[in-house]
């Protein structure tokens, strides 16, 4: 009987060891369950904005997402992440409290939300190791404005995105080498054009790009700054999607007819997030982490006030 009872503890053992060595598995599993499918999709969010869901395979696989928003229409209104003063006296001065994606919309309860600038400090080790965190300070690259505050200075070489306001609604303009005319109710600054005037601009690529695939996010408008695409193209998931390059990024941009485009903060930052009557959706699959569908806090958005369309 004692030998009976040692054998099954053995096996019990042995049991809840495998099973703590299959839970991540199961975990990652589960994870990449979540993704969206690859399968194309394309539907009116809210009055004025439209979402598509575009599947490729080649030259790689790719899953890109396109929201297509008419800043004139009735409803639509633009938020780009209020910079909040650092609550105590600091060595190096912070801009802003990191959050998520989803975070951002919940809290300002928008239609809309995709990350934007480029931001730091910033470390990604493990999927434990990482900083910011939510709640944790970062600062802002180039020029931020919110609700007519600018919490982050322009940067001459880091091209800007001005949101201008009227009784008609937003219209917005991208301006390089200077920053955002007196007036600019909100403003987003990325690292680099790669659409102007309707053309593809020779790309300035550093070091740490080397125009390798990667999850992109991008901001487009129209000439007349009445109309935004925002591209956003996941990547580091092998045979789901595995990213752009700069150059296929921009491509994607010249073919929607874009006037101008600006390259914003990519990586495990990309994410676009609606609101459903599930609560906040993520529609992309995020890489956080190396983790899928695991959202980055990052330092701000850009969001998305919009009525329901005619059939909610």
């Amino acid at each position: 009987m004692n030998h009976r009872y040692q054998i099954g503890i053995k096996q019990l053992l042995l049991a809840g060891g495998t099973g703590l060595l299959l839970l991540p598995l199961i975990l990652y599993g589960w994870l990449h369950s979540q993704r969206p499918p690859r399968t194309t999709q394309e539907r009116s969010l809210f009055q004025g904005i439209v979402y598509k869901r575009e599947v490729r395979s080649t030259p790689r696989p790719l899953m890109i997402h396109i929201v297509t928003i008419n800043l004139k229409a009735p409803g639509v209104k633009l938020l780009v992440t209020p910079g909040t003063p650092a609550p105590e006296k600091r060595e190096v001065p912070t801009e802003i409290s990191a959050r998520t994606t989803s975070e951002f919309l919940k809290q300002f309860k928008l239609q809309l939300a995709i990350n934007a600038s480029f931001f730091y400090p910033f470390r990604e080790v493990t999927p434990w190791d990482y900083y910011p965190r939510r709640g944790d300070r970062a600062n802002v690259v180039g020029q931020a404005i919110s609700n007519g505050a600018s919490y982050s200075s322009h940067e001459s070489d880091w091209p800007v995105l001005c949101f201008m306001r009227s009784q008609v609604g937003d219209s917005v303009q991208l301006l390089k080498g200077k920053a955002c005319p007196k007036g600019t109710v909100h403003a987003v600054a990325g690292n680099q054009l790669l659409v102007e005037r309707g053309n593809a601009v020779k790309l300035n690529l550093d070091i740490n790009d080397r125009n390798r695939p990667y999850p992109r996010v991008a901001v487009a408008m129209d000439k007349a700054g009445e109309k935004l695409w925002l591209i956003a193209i996941d990547g580091k998931q092998p045979l789901y999607s595995e990213g752009a390059t700069l150059a296929e990024l921009t491509k994607i941009i010249v073919d929607l007819g874009a006037d101008s485009a600006l390259n914003l903060d990519g990586g495990g930052s990309t994410t676009v997030v609606a609101a459903t009557p599930e609560g906040a959706t993520v529609l992309n699959a995020p890489a956080h982490t190396k983790l899928p569908m695991r959202e980055r806090p990052v330092a701000n958005h850009i969001g998305f006030y919009a009525l329901p369309t005619s059939k909610d």
